[in-house]
């Protein structure tokens, strides 16, 4: 009960929105080389042979690498359930999509060697394309939305209005970060196939890393000029009560071209992020020129996070601006959950938080090393 009084309504919104940036960042990294790697499966892997070494190396640990997404998606919901009311209603046919990327992934582990034929193991096959490659997309899609403001709004009793369409989601802005998303993906899944695989296999995984990493570098600068020339970001005009009740209509909110460059400016600390991100694409980039294996997965997994923190160092105190109505906005201050939920959560997280992550720590430490065709081809270890 002292501890609880202790934590402060504010500071424990604040520690929610890094633990929800943390879990994203964690989705991105651990299953972002699932993702790419199924996406590079049919350019990596000409033989069938070839295939069941691509898929061997994330076959023991994708499962372990989803429970991430599942934290995230928890945390949304019981930390900030006006965020997951919004966004999971307004980007439904998106999560549908998402959702059904995910479920065919799975499928297609499990039933792809089942049977002999070519025409059957090759479905399954452009099946985890699609479900590397649609996931990827659909997130970035996602997240170059909420930069641009969503267009929801707020009654005066709370009720939510969501007034776009499927097709809104689609503009120019949002499929460049769509692309970013997938180059991201590409270079990780790249990164990890050099890490865990040989030769024919791992030289075009390199070839192909390459090509995303540099798009990484390119795609992303443009999307960083685009936010600060042409997208319209916001700013909270009014004063801001920490502590108070989670109602966003309590303030005001204005957009403005440039606004999300504002807490670089205020605070040059937060640069950290886009600039990991860059330098991270700029490392692997050398890393995959000088076979520096581990460097690359690394430097690759460096970008990915300074990326993906980047969205929420330019945002905050946003989590969800709205493009039709500014001033119920989402923010930090404004759309949580209650002290006594946030606390009681706090305290299940640090109890889970960590054995997930010694448990996953543990399973990477024992599957280490390369998957040859040799183990594939003799049997060893169970293979897909």
């Amino acid at each position: 009960m002292i501890l609880y009084e202790l934590m402060d309504y504010d500071t424990l919104r604040v520690i929610w929105w890094a633990l929800l940036g943390a879990l994203l960042v964690g989705f991105a990294v651990t299953d972002g080389f699932d993702l790419g790697t199924g996406a590079l499966l049919t350019a990596v892997g000409r033989t069938d042979l070839e295939r069941r070494v691509v898929i061997n190396t994330v076959g023991p640990v994708w499962e372990g690498n989803q429970v991430w997404l599942i934290l995230g998606g928890g945390a949304i919901f019981a930390a900030w359930p006006q965020l997951y009311a919004v966004s999971f209603s307004g980007f439904y046919f998106a999560m549908f999509a998402i959702l059904l990327a995910l479920i065919i992934r799975p499928v297609a582990f499990k039933f792809r060697s089942k049977h002999e034929s070519r025409r059957w193991r090759s479905a399954w096959d452009w099946s985890l394309v699609i479900g590397g490659i649609i996931p990827a997309v659909v997130f970035g899609v996602a997240m170059g939305n909420v930069l641009q403001g969503v267009p929801f709004r707020l009654a005066p009793d709370m009720r939510i209005f969501y007034d776009g369409a499927f097709l809104d989601l689609l503009n120019p802005f949002a499929l460049l970060c769509g692309l970013v998303s997938l180059a991201m993906m590409l270079m990780h899944g790249a990164a990890w196939l050099v890490l865990k695989t040989d030769d024919d296999v791992a030289v075009r995984a390199r070839r192909y890393g390459l090509v995303a990493a540099v798009a990484v570098l390119v795609l992303y600068g443009l999307a960083g000029v685009a936010l600060w020339t042409g997208i319209e970001g916001y700013r909270v005009t009014s004063s801001i009560v920490t502590d108070g009740p989670s109602n966003p209509l309590f303030k005001t909110a204005v957009s403005q071209t440039g606004a999300w460059f504002g807490n670089y400016l205020a605070h040059p600390w937060t640069m950290a992020a886009p600039v990991s991100g860059l330098v991270g694409a700029m490392l692997a980039v050398l890393g995959l020129c000088l076979r520096w294996e581990r460097v690359t997965l690394v430097a690759s997994s460096a970008s990915i996070a300074g990326i993906v923190l980047s969205v929420g160092a330019s945002m905050f105190p946003f989590i969800l601006p709205s493009s039709i109505q500014p001033s119920a906005s989402l923010t930090v201050w404004d759309a949580s959950s209650s002290h006594l939920t946030l606390f009681i959560m706090l305290i299940g997280t640090c109890i889970f938080l960590p054995l997930i992550v010694a448990y996953t720590t543990w399973v990477y430490r024992v599957l280490w090393g390369k998957v040859t065709a040799s183990d594939i081809r003799d049997g060893r270890g169970h293979a897909y």
